[in-house]
């Protein structure tokens, strides 16, 4: 009987211990700051004081976005949510998409493609490095004037 208890208190210990796993929060959810200095644009033009704060939740299949871009003292806000199967989203309050594609690739990759009518205007590749401090953004994106550049931007876990 005694046996039988003890086995039932394991049990009971492992099972919560997992669920408990299971409800924890996803290792890159949480508020991403941008590091001028080792980030840069192929045009050379990314701008003196670049600040960009990224906030990201994660989910079951499901990533909610929220940015805060104060770069030259003027903020823009960006947001929204999306599933991580590549399935696009609307992508609302943007003039130069309407559309996102997030695409996990791996456990710490993922592939963002930004849209408009389902052209690619943007398409990024974020890395999350295994230090769990910091975050890698590469990508390729074509501006309103119709100019492309390929950027990469370092962001760390504030």
């Amino acid at each position: 009987m005694l046996k039988r208890s003890l086995l039932s208190a394991a049990l009971g210990a492992t099972l919560l211990m997992t669920a408990g796993q299971a409800l924890a929060a996803n290792p890159h959810d949480g508020a991403w700051v941008s590091v001028e200095e080792k980030s840069y644009w192929s045009d050379g033009n990314l701008p003196k004081g670049f600040k960009l704060t990224i906030n990201l939740k994660f989910g079951d299949n499901k990533l909610e976005y929220h940015s805060v871009n104060t770069t030259g003292g003027r903020e823009f806000k960006t947001d929204y949510l999306t599933s991580l199967d590549g399935t696009p989203a609307i992508f609302n309050d943007q003039a130069r998409f309407n559309q996102v594609s997030v695409k996990q690739l791996g456990p710490d990759e993922f592939q963002i493609l930004k849209m408009k009518d389902g052209d690619v205007i943007v398409g990024e590749f974020w890395t999350f490095r295994p230090d769990g401090k910091t975050l890698v953004r590469r990508g390729v994106g074509k501006s309103p004037e119709g100019r492309s550049k390929a950027y990469q931007e370092t962001f760390v876990r504030q």
